[in-house]
């Protein structure tokens, strides 16, 4: 239930961990790929925080689910993967995401 990430911003790489993942119905999934986009980010530390699924958070791109997260912040991820493409029940919510120092 968590993982690791690399965030490219003001043309610096960024490592950072992700923790308290909810996969919802998942079982058999090991191990997820995930990768995408970042909005409304200004300032790097606005990047911590929990991030949610909202109402409207899952849309259909070319076959694959594309997974809409949103911080107290107002951050948005837009996430897209291989495993998550696969499995129609997905629940992703409840995404941690630290910085590493």
């Amino acid at each position: 239930s968590g993982g690791a990430g690399t965030l490219q911003f003001k043309g610096a790489s960024h490592a950072f961990s992700i923790g308290g993942v909810s996969l919802g119905a998942t079982v058999g999934i090991s191990k997820a790929e995930l990768i995408g986009e970042v909005y409304n980010l200004n300032e790097l530390s606005d990047f911590e925080g929990v991030y949610s699924a909202g109402q409207a958070g899952v849309a259909l791109a070319g076959g694959a689910k594309v997974f809409e997260l949103k911080n107290g912040k107002g951050v948005v991820l837009k996430v897209k993967g291989k495993q998550i493409a696969l499995e129609l029940s997905l629940d992703l919510n409840g995404m941690q995401i630290d910085l590493k120092k």
